[in-house]
């Protein structure tokens, strides 16, 4: 009997164990899967929670930033409205006539008067900075055009007038007849660090309010222009030009101005321009209706490594002195071709390209110092500032053809004494004319019919001095020589060919 009992009581035992087991199974299941859920969440929260949020900033901003759309007027030859052979003039050009004439002169049926239509020229962005409806916005958004519409937010559209356009900075200032219009608050690029969050409003492909956002890739970057840009990684197209770049706080660091592409679209570097060039050009375009800037007349290069060692410049800073305009504000101070402009009114300049910012930003009249880098040592200089005119200056007249008459050679270059009549033609005391060039002096890049200058810091005045400078130097040294070619004047470092 017992062995019977405990017999019949297992499967029952082992039933309720499988049932326990299980339940233990399920909670620790729950368990595990509210675990996970709970830090997923956290890990989910701590993923965002650097990440910044632009709601609000847009919220404020959106209101402020426009789509502006210019016409141009065009003329249709054609009575419709339209030009019949438009087609064969866009494959062969704008002055294609039919064989025989056009039908109506074939009839012998005057010409008709040209109609003229209003066709879309662009589209860009731009944002007030008044209440009373003053608009930032770049140049080439609106050059050339008859007509700029500007459409708000809440689809209102405004006839824009244009106060001033500087197509240097490539920025332009409209005006609408409006009130109480949101403004963006202006912040300025000086304090922008790279790696920083900021966000561009505007109307890519004409979709307008379209919001982007990206970081600071670069700043003060050169492209040759004349201000410095703030590269982004910010989404900019066709359209966006005009538009704000916004900091996280929601004031203005920039204007967005230009993509670098091969595509035509985005490819993940844009440039705007900063804020505080923008609106020093924006308060003269509202006070006088464009921009003065000052200037002193030269043209000037870059001081690279050879240039400093040529000249025998310490550090690779300022800007070198080409040509000198005659009669110009620098030539009037004395300054010379192959001048080292180091500081212009106390600035010290860095790089070349930090020369016109600083003088175009001086008021014409006003003296300034300038400390100058001449034959191996600094001098100073007064120069009173100039205003840059609206018309290119002529360039300068090209130097005469060499003389055929025997040279002295020295460092693979031949030159000869200049004649009376080429010094009065090249504006020249001293000097010499190169009329062949071999070794050295063809590596270096000197080429016949250019004008040595100097050799080191010792001004040439001869044939025979410049074979003596050459040697005294050593022709197994390097040596700096100022060479002008088209009226423009270069350092030249000539390496001896060992």
């Amino acid at each position: 009997m017992p062995n019977r009992h405990i017999l019949s009581t297992l499967p029952l035992t082992r039933t309720k164990l499988h049932s326990q087991q299980r339940l233990w199974r399920m909670m620790l299941l729950s368990f595990a899967f509210m675990a996970i859920s709970f830090f997923g969440m956290q890990q989910a929260h701590a993923n965002t929670a650097g990440l910044p949020d632009f709601t609000g900033i847009v919220e404020k901003a959106d209101e402020a930033v426009v789509n502006i759309r210019t016409t141009a007027t065009v003329n249709s030859r054609g009575r419709s409205g339209q030009d019949p052979y438009e087609m064969f003039r866009w494959f062969f050009g704008p002055d294609f006539q039919p064989p025989g004439g056009a039908p109506e002169q074939r009839r012998g049926e005057p010409a008709p008067e040209p109609e003229q239509r209003s066709v879309p020229r662009g589209v860009g962005s731009g944002f007030f900075i008044t209440a009373d409806g003053s608009i930032l916005t770049n140049h080439h958004v609106i050059d050339g055009a008859d007509e700029i519409f500007v459409t708000l937010t809440d689809g209102r559209e405004f006839k824009a007038a244009v106060v001033g356009s500087d197509a240097r900075t490539d920025v332009a200032l409209l005006k609408i007849d409006a009130t109480d219009m949101v403004t963006l608050p202006i912040g300025s690029a000086q304090n922008l660090k790279k790696g920083q969050w900021v966000l561009a409003i505007g109307s890519p492909f004409g979709l307008q309010a379209t919001v982007t956002a990206g970081i600071v890739s670069a700043i003060a970057r050169e492209t040759g222009d004349y201000l410095p840009f703030i590269q982004t990684d910010v989404a900019v197209n066709p359209g966006n030009s005009g538009g704000p770049l916004l900091d996280m706080s929601g004031q203005v660091v920039g204007i967005n101005a230009q993509i670098m592409s091969r595509s035509g679209g985005f490819m993940g570097i844009s440039l705007a321009i900063p804020i505080d060039e923008a609106m020093r050009v924006a308060d003269q375009l509202k006070t006088d209706g464009k921009v003065v800037r000052g200037r002193i007349g030269v043209q000037i290069g870059e001081v690279n490594k050879d240039v400093a060692e040529a000249s025998g410049l310490p550090d690779q800073a300022g800007a070198m002195v080409s040509r000198v305009e005659p009669e110009g504000p620098a030539d009037l101070a004395g300054l010379k071709a192959g001048d080292i402009i180091l500081t212009f009114g106390g600035k010290k300049i860095v790089k070349w390209s930090d020369l016109p910012r600083v003088v175009g930003s001086t008021k014409p009249g006003e003296r300034v110092e300038m400390e100058v880098w001449r034959r191996g040592k600094p001098i100073t200089l007064m120069v009173k500032v100039g205003e840059t005119p609206s018309a290119d200056q002529p360039a300068a007249a090209a130097p005469a053809a060499p003389t055929p008459v025997a040279g002295l050679t020295a460092l693979g270059l031949t030159v000869v004494d200049l004649t009376d009549a080429q010094r009065t033609e090249l504006s020249l005391e001293k000097g010499v004319l190169v009329t062949e060039t071999a070794d050295a002096g063809a590596t270096a890049g000197i080429a016949v019919g250019d004008i040595v200058l100097t050799v080191g810091n010792i001004e040439v005045s001869s044939a025979k001095q410049f074979v003596e400078l050459v040697k005294k130097a050593g022709e197994d040294k390097p040596v700096g020589m100022m060479v002008q070619r088209k009226g423009q004047a270069q350092w030249v470092l000539v390496r001896p060919k060992r």
